[in-house]
C-alpha cells in the first residue's frame, strides 16, 4: 500500500471510528468527519485517494455534499455507502446516469470486504 489517503464523512461517530481504524491497519491514512459540512470546509482538493460519504446524513446528505466536493474538486474519487438500494435509484435520477452501481458500499460491511472494495476503486 502507498499510504493512499482516504476521507470517511458519515454521521455515526462508532461508524467513523471503526471505519478508520480498519483502514488504518491495512496502511491507509485517513481524515474522518461526522459532520458533512465541516468535512467540506476541511476538504483539500488533490490530497485525497478516495472519499467514502453516508448517504443519509442530517443537514446535508452525501448527494448534497458529493455536489460540493465535485464544485471543489472535479477529479475527486468519490463513493458512497449505503444501507439501502433505494438511495442509489435515487441518485441515479437526480441526474447522475453516467455512475455506476459500483460506487456504492452496501452497509453493514466487514472490515476485510471494505478494505477489498476500497483497493479496487482507488486503482481505477
Amino acid at each position: 500500500m502507498d499510504n493512499n489517503r482516504i476521507l470517511v464523512v458519515d454521521d455515526e461517530p462508532d461508524l467513523t471510528q471503526v471505519s478508520t481504524l480498519a483502514l488504518e491497519y491495512h496502511g491507509f491514512k485517513v481524515d474522518s468527519f461526522n459532520d458533512p459540512q465541516e468535512a467540506l470546509s476541511k476538504y483539500r482538493p488533490g490530497l485525497y485517494d478516495l472519499v467514502i460519504l453516508d448517504i443519509k446524513m442530517p443537514k446535508m446528505d452525501g448527494f448534497e455534499l458529493y455536489q460540493e466536493i465535485k464544485k471543489k474538486d472535479s477529479n475527486a474519487n468519490v463513493c458512497f455507502l449505503t444501507a439501502s438500494e433505494q438511495y442509489y435509484e435515487e441518485f441515479r435520477k437526480k441526474d447522475y446516469l453516467a455512475l455506476d452501481r459500483n460506487l456504492f458500499i452496501r452497509k453493514p460491511i466487514e472490515n476485510e470486504e471494505l478494505v477489498k472494495q476500497i483497493k479496487k476503486m482507488i486503482k481505477r
